[in-house]
């Protein structure tokens, strides 16, 4: 069995270090990764690859820095291509990215089985491009791996059981990543000493364009941070794009703003933090998987069953909102009562699904 892998932002590199572990396990399965370049960032891409072990790309397509749909064509005609070339039984996407969507559209006109993992999630926001993204990619794909019981609903509201698709609540992969690193984290990462760090601390990430792209909505993100930064320490691994922002726009953030960091540092971030906010889908995850609440910097999110348990609260970019539900959680001990998300056996699963198709 042959798959063909397609990564090329930074959760992805994540996901598909759980996975190809597993792979690797399994003579009898061949994987073979295209990066698409879609994050170009030494910290945010090949660091990842050294960190984690994920075996290097066979194809490196170096396309970034384009628009959506300039990016998502260059993509197709090029992993097209290689897709000839390899000839696959499966193609393996994962996500919501550019990348993930012209992966499966090459894959599905060449007659190759496409698998999505992390399917069925929906923010039900249709101005994010996340969203339509994943939309499309599930509506092609022939095998559909949920991270959750709430994603295998939303594909069942959207007709998906009378599609020929396999539907498969395998458990998350991220879940699969943090607790196979958090050990090696542990021991290499030295994030906490560089940085001066204190004892408390808040963890908090912006990048997605529908805050960043919104100076109003980024300015009143920013003055909750500079406040609550003036109770507790604010760490802020700034975005590339993000920091171009904050320059042009003349915004001053009083955080203690670092460079992007590490998969792994990035693990001793959360791990050792007090709270966690962020607009990233991803990272509030992470916070479930290390115990510690999250601020949602969005007005919605994927990851519903956090917010319904009170893990998670959405503030969006509204500042009194932000600083109230600071000041909820921090007085606040957590629980968790539940386990969402496979307890870190979705690889397995995933893997398991697949050699019962050959």
């Amino acid at each position: 069995m042959k798959i063909l892998t397609v990564i090329g932002a930074r959760p992805q590199f994540i996901k598909a270090a759980a996975v190809s572990k597993e792979i690797n396990q399994h003579r009898e399965v061949e994987e073979v990764i295209i990066h698409t370049g879609q994050h170009f960032d030494k910290n945010m891409s090949a660091i990842f690859f050294e960190e984690m072990g994920i075996p290097k790309p066979k194809y490196q397509l170096d396309i970034h820095s384009l628009s959506h749909g300039a990016m998502t064509g260059r993509m197709m005609e090029e992993i097209e291509k290689i897709a000839l070339l390899e000839s696959p039984d499966f193609l393996m996407v994962f996500g919501d990215t550019n990348s993930t969507l012209a992966a499966a559209l090459a894959a599905k006109k060449l007659k190759i089985k496409v698998i999505h993992v992390e399917a069925g999630l929906r923010s039900f926001n249709m101005d994010m491009p996340e969203e339509i993204n994943r939309i499309l990619t599930d509506r092609i794909s022939d095998l559909l791996f949920c991270p959750t019981e709430s994603a295998i609903e939303n594909l069942k509201n959207e007709g998906f059981d009378n599609f020929n698709v396999l539907i498969s609540n395998c458990g998350d992969v991220m879940e699969d990543a943090a607790l196979q690193f958090s050990e090696i984290a542990e021991k290499k990462s030295q994030i906490r000493k560089e940085i001066h760090l204190k004892d408390e601390y808040i963890l908090c990430t912006i990048h997605r364009a529908e805050n960043t792209d919104d100076i109003k909505k980024l300015r009143s993100i920013v003055a909750a941070i500079n406040e609550i930064n003036e109770e507790v320490q604010v760490i802020l691994p700034v975005h590339p794009r993000t920091k171009k922002i904050f320059d042009q726009n003349e915004i001053k953030i009083e955080a203690s703003v670092i460079e992007p960091v590490g998969y792994l540092d990035m693990l001793e971030l959360i791990k050792n933090s007090k709270i966690i906010m962020t607009d990233s889908g991803g990272l509030q995850k992470e916070a479930f998987f290390f115990d510690k609440f999250c601020i949602t910097l969005r007005e919605e999110t994927e990851w519903v069953e956090l917010v319904k348990n009170g893990y998670n609260k959405i503030s969006g970019s509204d500042k009194a909102k932000i600083i109230n539900a600071y000041h909820y959680f921090k007085a606040e001990k957590f629980i968790k009562r539940h386990n969402f998300y496979g307890g870190g056996n979705a690889s397995k699963r995933i893997l398991m699904e697949l050699k019962k198709l050959k």
